[in-house]
């Protein structure tokens, strides 16, 4: 971009604007930006669900892990569309296993006490694990329908009917 500056600015001394550092700045590759998130998301389900046994950089192939360590402004070769077989199964435990214990957790707080999710998560209002986990299923390539069906079968098997219809 071009930025107009008046006369009376182009003479003063002084350390460099704000502006013209952010502009100096190499642009970021957002694809990623976007595979970094996925990491992020999967470690705080990881750490938040207290999940066991889950490898998280397992869930990537080796393309992926090694776009891990990278620069941002760099433009990696990120995984395609074509994944192994093994690595998508590996995603799919993965999803399930937040939202079965997505759902544990949430029923087996409102047995011990009559709490509802968003005072189980103080600091996480309106967050909805089971949600979250159909979105992740779009960036690691499994089918947000499987992950929405598994879903209802956990509603079900734990006695929450009336959510379970909805």
């Amino acid at each position: 971009p071009v930025l107009d500056t008046e006369d009376a600015w182009v003479s003063v001394e002084g350390p460099v604007s704000i502006v013209e550092l952010a502009l100096e700045q190499k642009r970021i590759h957002y694809p990623l930006v976007e595979h970094q998130f996925v990491l992020c998301t999967v470690l705080y389900a990881i750490m938040r669900l207290s999940l066991k046994g889950v490898k998280p950089l397992s869930l990537f192939d080796s393309k992926g892990r090694n776009a891990f360590f990278k620069d941002l402004t760099s433009i990696q070769l990120l995984p395609s569309g074509d994944m192994d077989p093994n690595v998508l199964s590996i995603r799919q435990q993965f999803l399930l296993k937040v939202v079965s214990a997505a759902v544990q957790t949430l029923c087996s707080s409102q047995k011990d006490r009559e709490v509802s999710e968003e005072d189980y998560f103080p600091f996480e209002k309106g967050k909805n694990w089971p949600t979250l986990a159909a979105d992740l299923a779009q960036y690691l390539q499994i089918s947000e329908d499987l992950v929405r069906r598994h879903y209802v079968c956990e509603l079900y098997s734990y006695g929450m009917d009336h959510l379970g219809e909805e």
